[in-house]
């Protein structure tokens, strides 16, 4: 893949998000299809309800498409793409399934918890069938060195894919948290791929980055649309799948500070109520506790980016 074809490919994912994603609002609104907010949310987020969303079914479709079809005329339909084609796929169609009994029987709760944690889990089997065919490292990558670990590589995979998945969505709180803190990681691993010419990875990266950037535009403060589980979902195992594949797991750790730091608040608030009968934040995810500390959502975003950005770099600077 030449720069120019990675260009070609960042500007058209951008370029058909920003197309679709309008028709796409319009059509919800006829349709009366709107988000449903949680009553134990933040009051103020109740204005918020009846937001279109889904909005990940666009930039899905909208990175698969051009994925294939730039992998196909870069020659790079490659298994490796492929499979984070497929991540991107099957965790989004569990968002989809999600989102979808939300917003037809007009209630927040959508799959039962094992429901999702199975169709995550098998997606990660998957992956990792594709990852021993192609005879890459069942081992850790840490401080430069490889730490072969076998079969417990398997747990290790099926956790960073799930966990991750599932952070991002617990991320996915406030309008355009997500897609400015994914554009900064999909950022830094195309940055790492391209280093190590990984053009496959490098591609896939990029369309997620264009998309996920036409798709800021209707997502940020106040948010036109939300991204729905059916994007976080995605957006997170193909996040983890991605820092497999170049070879620097542990890294996702740093550059997805923030996803890993709201999903342990959610953690550390639910031991404490349940041990102590108290409160550790104000409400969990953290971003929640600082908008309930009277932080607007715009200073939230910024605050929270400029964390990213920074271990991003500092990672980079680590790896590169």
């Amino acid at each position: 893949m030449t720069v120019l074809e990675g260009i070609i490919s960042l500007i058209a994912s951008f370029g058909v998000t920003v197309i679709l994603l309008p028709q796409f609002i319009n059509y919800a609104h006829r349709k009366k299809q709107g988000q449903m907010i949680r009553e134990e949310g933040p009051k103020w987020h109740q204005k918020k309800s009846g937001t279109p969303t889904m909005g990940g079914l666009i930039f899905n479709l909208v990175i698969l498409i051009v994925s294939l079809i730039m992998a196909a005329i870069g020659k790079q339909l490659t298994p490796q793409l492929l499979i984070l084609v497929f991540i991107l796929f099957l965790y989004g169609m569990l968002g989809f399934w999600d989102d979808s009994i939300k917003l037809w029987k007009k209630q927040n709760e959508g799959l039962k918890a094992w429901q999702k944690f199975l169709g995550q889990v098998i997606g990660a089997l998957i992956f990792l069938a594709v990852y021993y065919h192609e005879h890459l490292t069942f081992g850790l990558h840490l401080f430069g060195q490889v730490f072969s670990i076998g079969g417990w590589f398997i747990l290790f995979a099926v956790f960073w894919l799930v966990g991750f998945s599932n952070a991002v969505n617990l991320t996915d709180g406030i309008d355009g948290l997500v897609a400015g803190q994914a554009t900064i990681a999909f950022a830094t691993y195309a940055a790492i791929a391209a280093f190590q010419h990984q053009v496959d990875v490098l591609l896939f990266c990029l369309v997620v980055i264009g998309s996920l950037l036409g798709f800021f535009i209707f997502n940020h403060k106040p948010a036109k649309i939300f991204m729905g589980d059916m994007g976080s979902l995605a957006l997170g195992g193909a996040l983890a799948a991605v820092s497999i594949l170049v070879g620097h797991e542990a890294s996702l750790l740093w550059v997805g500070l923030i996803f890993v730091v709201e999903t342990a608040s959610v953690i550390l608030q639910v031991a404490s109520f349940k041990l102590t009968g108290k409160r550790i934040f104000k409400m969990s995810p953290i971003h929640h506790h600082f908008e309930l500390l009277g932080w607007s959502e715009w200073r939230i975003d910024l605050t929270f980016w400029s964390i990213g950005l920074i271990t991003s770099v500092t990672a980079l600077l680590t790896i590169i």
